[in-house]
């Protein structure tokens, strides 16, 4: 199968300071990879990049068919976007807005619709396919944390985009809902066939639900491999960033 996404050679600087330095990559269809990392290691900035919202300042990203280089034009990166689903970190969703209006966004700026009724009923359809009923009329100040992280799901695949970017997308939620938000993910994957990239500090999500694993350490991509890979692997820099989570996740357990 064709990639959806490839990166060659590709580095990000700002200010003169190299935030990602020589990264490759390539996600074909219909797979879930997880970018992985410590905090401030690039992951997002990466993201960023493979959703268009920034160009490289060295190499090439092939995505969907389309270039982005360094000299890229603003109009075209906004074309390259209206093909993605993006849910950003916290799930930035329109606080003014409710929920129909949020999800039906893509809809009106992806796709040009103006059908009304047409717009509410893939609006319904897309708020089952993530497991809520009709909150259509409700605002994000009135849905829990999980909830917002599936209407911030629904608002980006009701345009039916190939490939979903997902910045932290169990942060801030508790076990349970985090794990059922994994679910989620696994099954509308399955569904609907697009690929997935995750940027996540969960190694439980992302071993969860990936096919494949990226490691990234200080702006480089320094292991890759599937979970169960992942699981024998010895590298140092996988066995330090493992054992750094866990620490974490026993100093938050005793409330530090």
């Amino acid at each position: 199968m064709n990639p959806v996404l490839e990166m060659h050679g590709v580095s990000a600087a700002f200010d003169g300071r190299e935030v990602i330095s020589n990264v490759d990559m390539k996600l074909t269809g219909g797979r879930i990879t997880c970018l992985m990392g410590p905090s401030g290691c690039g992951k997002t900035t990466t993201l960023r990049l493979a959703a268009g919202l920034i160009k490289p300042t060295k190499g090439v990203i092939e995505l969907l068919g389309k270039t982005i280089e360094p000299d890229t034009g603003e109009e075209d990166l906004i074309d390259i976007r209206r093909e993605l689903g993006v849910v950003f970190q916290g799930g930035a969703l329109f606080d003014s807005m409710s929920v129909g209006q949020n999800i039906a966004f893509p809809l009106k700026y992806c796709r040009g619709m103006e059908d009304q009724e047409r717009i509410s009923s893939m609006v319904l359809d897309m708020l089952d396919h993530v497991e809520l009923g009709d909150v259509r009329d409700k605002f994000p100040s009135e849905l829990s944390g999980g909830m917002k992280k599936r209407v911030a799901i629904a608002r980006s695949l009701i345009h039916s985009p190939s490939l979903l970017l997902l910045d932290e997308p169990t942060t801030g939620l508790d076990p349970m809902t985090a794990r059922h938000i994994d679910k989620l993910v696994l099954d509308l994957c399955d569904k609907f066939g697009f690929s997935v990239l995750v940027v996540t500090h969960d190694i439980v999500s992302a071993l969860g639900i990936s096919d494949r694993v990226l490691l990234m350490n200080e702006g480089k991509i320094s292991w890759r491999g599937d979970p169960e890979e992942w699981s024998r692997s010895e590298h140092p820099v996988v066995r330090r960033f493992a054992e750094g989570m866990i620490s974490v996740g026993s100093m938050e357990g005793r409330g530090t």
